[in-house]
């Protein structure tokens, strides 16, 4: 009798997914299902995130993620299309059907994953500090930096000044719209330090390395993910196996040279 109702329970379960399958409704609903008859993927980003995406000299958008998107367009036969959008609204512009899909370096977080479904990470990165030269010799780490006396610069609504809330308590913050401003305050003597993702530090310190210091061994381990609205398994689904196949074929390798192991593309910016 025992077994009897499991195999029960497992005949509903094939029933009740042969029935999801066989619903034109469901693949009606999925975002997928969407893009294809549309013929265009709309990705949502915010650009001023280096190297991850960028405007370039003629104002084109540029980066990692404009390359992974433009990827998997071409794989979905359609055309994309870059929905530039402010970080503090980015999320709120997914749910309301603004693009569909937020590829603009996320961490994922609980917090955010509350709102949104994340895919697979598709890289990890952490927190890193531009330092002043001034501070070289009494700043090694993070920790030094824990006092009213130092003012830390970060990016408004992200990692990093999450980051920075919780392990700097007693420092003195200050929030700025954009990367740029934040470690702008740094090189104008107007902060200590600015702290922010390690892929954007990595690539300021190329081109301002006379002026700041690189303190870059990270002191936090951050999982990057593609956002997608609830309730859509199919394209959830179809982004994890996406990330897998290019991973397998080699594509993810090549674009991640290109972008944080080379430096070519910097002479297309500003």
């Amino acid at each position: 009798m025992k077994f009897f109702g499991k195999a029960a329970v497992v005949l509903l379960s094939l029933l009740a997914l042969n029935a999801r399958a066989s619903d034109p409704s469901v693949w009606e609903q999925s975002t997928l299902n969407e893009i294809i008859k549309r013929g265009e993927l709309r990705v949502g980003l915010e650009t001023g995130y280096v190297p991850f995406e960028m405007r370039d000299k003629r104002g084109n958008i540029i980066g990692f993620d404009i390359d992974l998107a433009k990827k998997m367009a071409s794989v979905l036969k359609v055309k994309v299309t870059f929905v530039n959008t402010q970080w503090d609204g980015i999320i709120p512009a997914l749910l309301t059907d603004k693009f569909d899909i937020l590829m603009s370096g996320m961490t994922i977080t609980s917090e955010r994953n509350v709102q949104v479904n994340f895919a697979q990470p598709y890289i990890v990165i952490g927190q890193t500090i531009l330092l002043a030269k001034k501070d070289a010799d009494k700043v090694k780490s993070y920790k030094d930096l824990n006092d009213p006396k130092y003012i830390i610069a970060t990016k408004l609504g992200t990692t990093g000044e999450i980051a920075t809330r919780r392990y700097l308590p007693r420092a003195t913050i200050r929030t700025f719209e954009t990367e740029a401003d934040g470690a702008l305050e740094v090189r104008n003597g107007q902060a200590d330090a600015f702290i922010y993702d390690l892929p954007f530090n990595a690539v300021y310190i190329a081109q301002y390395s006379g002026e700041l210091i690189h303190l870059k061994e990270p002191f936090t381990k951050e999982p990057l993910g593609w956002a997608v609205r609830k309730g859509d398994p199919d394209f959830l689904n179809w982004l994890d196996n996406f990330l897998a196949e290019i991973h397998n074929d080699g594509t993810y390798d090549v674009l991640y040279q290109r972008w944080f192991e080379g430096s070519d593309w910097l002479k297309n910016l500003n």
